[in-house]
């Protein structure tokens, strides 16, 4: 019986140490585990770098100001390239100003003025993602003077008002209370589909091959036709539009008491085919809307 019990302590015994040194192997296992040697820790300076975003309530803007005058200068030399002299852009660029009331009809014109719900969302997306091919190159001062300047064309703030941190968050938008919350989850519910699925979706184009997104070079081949204004002509010209808001608007399909000027340098008189008003002699004439036409 003796030499019974030895042998069950011993086999005890054993089972035991294995026990041991299996659970010290997996504990070590599990420590390297956590240490993959990858990357280093982010410093603050990093961490701030990618810190930009602005809120609606204006948190996270940096101090500066900026005004409409300024910003029109910047906004002809960096940005009219590719979104116009007024906003009113080049061809699939964004148009930025106008639109207004045009929501809720079949052929609505989202722009800043007419869209956006928040005035920060103009500081924090020129900041973070323009110039186009040059994002955050403009200082925080050139920032601000943008957005004032793209505000004050879209009639929300005066030409005299100083933007700054602190009252950019008080505008309040033309279409602040357009927007709904969202309720539905933002990741899919129910059990995942196991029989009879419908068919994998197959693409056949990209956005780039469809022709719907705008080539680089364009702003290039119409840079030299902003750039051979001089600023001052153009702010003359700006003073002068004013006059003709009243009948006429730069919004594409937009038309007031008069048709939309939107391209209209090149087009022949009377030939926008969804304006009615024309006069027979308008539609009749062989004008076409050139520099000498334009001057006439």
């Amino acid at each position: 019986m003796k030499g019974e019990g030895d042998k069950m302590r011993k086999k005890y015994t054993s089972a035991v140490i294995i026990c041991l040194v299996m659970f010290f192997i997996v504990s070590q296992g599990l420590a390297e585990a956590k240490r993959y040697g990858l990357g280093t820790m982010a410093t603050p300076e990093q961490i701030a770098g990618w810190d930009i975003d602005i809120r609606p309530d204006g948190q996270g803007l940096p101090p500066g100001e900026g005004t409409f005058e300024e910003g029109e200068a910047i906004f002809l030399e960096r940005c009219a390239s590719c979104h116009g002299e007024f906003g009113e852009a080049f061809g699939r660029y964004p148009v930025l100003v106008g639109g207004e009331e045009s929501l809720t009809s079949q052929d609505p014109v989202k722009t800043i003025g007419s869209y956006w719900p928040y005035a920060t969302t103009v500081f924090d997306y020129v900041r973070r993602a323009m110039p186009f091919g040059a994002a955050q190159t403009l200082t925080d001062d050139e920032t601000y003077a943008v957005t004032a300047f793209l505000l004050n064309m879209n009639d929300i703030i005066e030409e005299d008002f100083v933007l700054n941190q602190d009252n950019l968050p008080t505008i309040q938008m033309p279409n602040h209370d357009g927007f709904i919350v969202d309720g539905r989850p933002d990741v899919p519910t129910g059990e995942p589909c196991m029989k009879d699925c419908k068919e994998s979706v197959k693409i056949i184009g990209k956005a780039r091959q469809l022709d719907v997104t705008p080539e680089a070079d364009r702003a290039t081949t119409v840079a030299a036709l902003v750039l051979g204004a001089e600023a001052e002509q153009v702010s003359r010209g700006q003073d002068t539009f004013n006059q003709c808001r009243a009948c006429h608007t730069l919004t594409p399909g937009e038309h007031k008491v008069g048709p939309s000027l939107h391209g209209v340098f090149g087009r022949k008189a009377g030939a926008l085919a969804d304006f009615p008003r024309y006069s027979a002699a308008m539609q009749q004439s062989e004008v076409v809307w050139d520099d000498a036409g334009v001057g006439t």
